[in-house]
């Protein structure tokens, strides 16, 4: 399904959601779950320059090997 676009190797830490952002590079931003609610948002920080094109109709993630995949956007299916 999906495509391996770009590979980073990036190493997960818990408790931070990782992304593609606008310029094509990784990031990630912690996650808001349950305990403190103190009202601190933490800046998404870079974790990887990688500098990926993105392509209309497709969806950029980062997958389970840290890496940069894409996927066909399923769209007007019934």
């Amino acid at each position: 399904m999906a495509q391996k676009v770009a590979k980073a190797g990036v190493k997960k830490a818990d408790g931070y959601l990782y992304f593609v952002d606008k310029q094509g590079d990784i990031s990630r931003a912690k996650m808001a779950r349950g305990g403190s609610r103190k009202g601190k948002k933490g800046k998404p920080e870079k974790v990887a320059k990688v500098g990926v094109r993105k392509e209309s109709g497709y969806l950029y993630f980062v997958d389970k090997h840290g890496d940069v995949s894409r996927a066909k956007m399923a769209r007007g299916r019934k």
